[in-house]
């Protein structure tokens, strides 16, 4: 089993963001494009200043920051953050292309398909668009959004059903980018196998939500969702027995090395994405740890093989 490791979106070695701001408040103040002009183009220079840093550093998978483009889904504003932008999707977009780095997106909580409010629906939509749209312009073969099931209004069998409808409804290439991750109070893995099914979507497991909202962890079923791409897990560590659900700055090496174990005699290659709030600080450490406490046979960085 080959175990390639990435992070979430900001590095703590580039002092660079992808995520400057421009909110709506000061649109509505200023109403200044040029400053959401200025405000695009350094999210996506720092993009690329995170990128160069990944490829020297043999980082192979990281997640987009959803905050790229500000504003870019409020209706009340429209404007073309592809078409002005095309130079640098395109350099950006290479380099990820040239250098084999997979990386997809995870929309916030907002995100929810299935509420029963047909206007937080209908922005949901929009805010799949504008991530596929993204994906689209930097030209990534394997478009991925990892969404949760939602909302449990009504019930879990009734908002099961309406994630299930409104799915459905979606257009083809958004149902094709789309994957499901089981959460920590509500929709366990199982609830998401069942929706997998129903839809022939892949599912994320999230091994520290699986441990705060317990099922039976059919690994076998999860793995097989992903069809012949390579199954993606997160994983993090607890803050502590008070704040279980929150994430630590970094990961428990012992507890990853636990899970590992769970599903290296699965033999699937996987790729996992550490969510820690120390982001890359907290994958170069475990990464050390590691080489300390197991007998992993590191093939670069932030690669290694399980037997």
């Amino acid at each position: 089993m080959i175990v390639r490791l990435g992070y979430v979106a900001i590095s703590l070695a580039v002092n660079a963001t992808t995520s400057s701001p421009y909110t709506y408040s000061e649109y509505l103040k200023n109403n200044d494009l040029n400053k959401l002009d200025t405000v695009i183009k350094s999210n996506l220079i720092n993009l690329e200043k995170i990128i160069d840093y990944n490829i020297r550093n043999n980082i192979h998978f990281y997640r987009l920051s959803s905050k790229l483009i500000p504003l870019a889904t409020k209706d009340e504003i429209e404007f073309d953050y592809i078409t002005p932008y095309r130079l640098f999707y395109n350099k950006i977009g290479n380099k990820i292309k040239d250098n084999h780095i997979r990386v997809d997106f995870h929309p916030d909580q907002f995100t929810v398909l299935n509420s029963t409010n047909s206007q937080i629906v209908n922005n949901t939509i929009k805010t799949l668009k504008y991530h596929y749209n993204l994906l689209d312009a930097l030209k990534i073969k394997n478009k991925l959004m990892i969404i949760h099931v939602g909302s449990s209004v009504l019930g879990k069998k009734n908002s099961i059903t309406r994630f299930i409808n409104n799915f459905k409804k979606l257009p083809s290439y958004l149902q094709k980018s789309i994957a499901i991750e089981n959460d920590d109070k509500i929709f366990n893995i199982e609830d998401c196998i069942q929706i997998s099914k129903e839809l022939n979507i892949p599912i994320v497991l999230d091994y520290h939500h699986y441990n705060c909202n317990k099922s039976i962890l059919d690994i076998p079923t999860i793995f097989d969702s992903w069809k012949n791409i390579i199954p993606k897990i997160h994983f993090s560590s607890p803050k502590n027995i008070r704040e279980f659900r929150n994430h630590n700055d970094y990961i428990n090496c012992d507890d990853f090395i636990a899970f590992i174990n769970i599903i290296k005699d699965f033999g699937k290659d996987v790729d996992i994405m550490l969510e820690a709030k120390a982001k890359d600080d907290a994958m170069f450490r475990l990464i050390r740890e590691l080489k300390y406490k197991t007998n992993y046979k590191f093939i670069d960085d932030t690669t290694f093989e399980v037997k």
